[in-house]
């Protein structure tokens, strides 16, 4: 685990002197905004700023299997993963997902241990069985790699109401601009917003679905230990007694996650502005919506109010060279439109962290993207360079 303090932004081209460049963050001290970093939204009580303090606590913690951790997890604690340039930013981590896909019908493997195939195992459990990390399943069709994504401002996205995000809904491309948007919706009528494909419907799932799946603790919303293809984990492997984390630590935790601000992007210079012009006429701006809306909400700073997200948290058709797996009604090929902001943050782009530049990733874009794509293609490079300086700064 490489902890960072680093934070990568990206340059794509030299400007000339008479230019102004943007000033890049060399530390985790405040984005353009003024607010801290990795801190709180503004405007909270002193109850939502003690309750992000408590969540803090609880998302910094490293469990052992003494208290709670496996038998099967990924990392022994949230920070672990989500860690640069601070607590709840991106991590270098790239995690394993598997699932079968039949005749249209997705199946997550929910009834032999799920899509999340975790790379590490207890060393009770090791001793047992042998075994060094979940094996994926044969029953999988398909196996997709996953990085860890920022949760910075992920209290916004929860705040938007489902009907924003209709609206914006285009399944059957009325609008003739190559664009289908569509919602993933969950089998109990709630549209999924959260995870790639956006199969996770709140930030509360998110939260306790991480804690079973990534770390194997138990909680009163997922009481249930994974298990390898649905075989019960063998005698005296898991010690902690269930629920290994208790309600006031998962609502702990979802106080901290969902009160996280944003980062500001560092949008100053000329260049920058011209790119953020070259970035709606090319067509991003199609999927990579600039701002959301939020509704009302008990907490001030999250209701009524904007988020600069740069998405649509629709379904869009990638093409078959990204595609993988499915989850809920998405198919392999389509992906939830991923948030852009706080990208500057990020050394690996798309899904799966296959693009080592975001110029790569673009490139990739195919699908409902190839023709955003292809006009991006299409600029001068001075062009490209502008509109890459733009996104890098997000």
């Amino acid at each position: 685990m490489s902890h960072r303090s680093r934070i990568s932004i990206l340059l794509f081209a030299t400007v000339t002197a008479c230019e102004p460049l943007a000033s890049p963050r060399t530390d985790a001290a405040g984005d353009s905004l003024g607010h801290p970093l990795g801190g709180p939204l503004p405007l909270l009580t002193a109850s939502q700023q003690h309750g992000f303090r408590q969540g803090s606590a609880v998302f910094q913690t490293t469990f052992t299997p003494a208290t709670g951790l496996g038998p099967l997890f990924n990392a022994s604690s949230c920070a672990e993963c989500h860690e640069a340039p601070v607590v709840g930013g991106v991590g270098d981590e790239v995690e394993t997902h598997a699932t079968a896909y039949h005749d249209g019908v997705c199946d997550d493997l929910g009834r032999i241990g799920g899509p999340v195939i975790q790379d590490s195992t207890t060393p009770a459990l090791h001793a047992v069985l042998g075994l060094d990390k979940e094996p994926v399943p044969p029953e999988a069709t398909a196996v997709g790699r996953r990085t860890t994504p920022s949760l910075l401002g992920f209290g916004l996205l929860d705040a938007v109401p489902e009907s924003v995000l209709e609206a914006m809904a285009d399944p059957d491309d009325r609008n003739g601009d190559g664009i289908s948007g569509r919602p993933n919706r969950l089998a109990d009528g709630r549209l999924g917003r959260f995870g790639r494909k956006a199969q996770i419907a709140t930030l509360h799932e998110f939260t306790s679905g991480a804690f079973i799946n990534e770390m194997g603790i138990t909680s009163p919303p997922e009481p249930h230990e994974q298990t390898i293809r649905d075989t019960p984990l063998p005698a005296g492997v898991d010690p902690a007694p269930d629920p290994e984390l208790g309600q006031a630590g998962i609502d702990a935790t979802d106080a901290f996650v969902k009160l996280l601000a944003p980062p500001g992007p560092t949008l100053s210079s000329f260049v920058e502005l011209q790119g953020r012009k070259l970035f709606a006429q090319v067509g991003c701006t199609g999927c990579h919506v600039p701002l959301l809306h939020t509704g009302p909400n008990l907490v001030r700073a999250l209701s009524n109010t904007t988020v600069s997200a740069y998405t649509d948290l629709l379904l869009h058709d990638m093409g078959p060279e990204l595609a993988d797996i499915c989850l809920g009604q998405a198919t392999p090929a389509e992906f939830r439109t991923e948030p852009l902001m706080g990208v500057q943050f990020k050394e690996v782009f798309l899904h799966d962290g296959r693009a080592s530049s975001i110029e790569a990733a673009i490139q990739l874009h195919a699908g409902e993207a190839a023709g955003a794509r292809d006009r991006f293609l299409g600029l001068s490079s001075q062009e490209r360079a502008a509109l890459l300086r733009f996104v890098s700064g997000l």
